[in-house]
């Protein structure tokens, strides 16, 4: 995963990923806000999601200590950090900041 994911987040447009865990209830509530993010920003985003169970190194790595905690990334910089859960518009409007 680490090659792939390096190679994801150093793409020229915003990379929005979120680490989750399926066991984790706040993050049940964000999957469907990152879905109309995604829906709304279209191609201007990626966004995926790395889930820290399976990806323990990758999480260790970007020092995820609480999921859902989102990371902003572009050309591989990281841009933007913070756990929790956040609304649609304002997830949109930090993406935007950095685009």
């Amino acid at each position: 995963m680490k090659s792939s994911f390096n190679s994801i987040i150093n793409s020229d447009i915003p990379v929005l990923v979120d680490f989750f865990a399926d066991w984790c209830g706040p993050c049940k509530i964000l999957a469907p806000i990152l879905k109309e993010v995604k829906k709304e920003l279209g191609d201007s985003i990626k966004i995926i999601k790395i889930d820290v169970d399976k990806n323990q190194l990758l999480s260790a790595r970007y020092q995820v200590r609480g999921v859902p905690t989102l990371l902003l990334f572009k050309n591989g910089r990281q841009l933007w950090r913070q756990s929790g859960v956040l609304q649609k518009n304002d997830l949109i409007k930090v993406i935007n900041t950095y685009q």
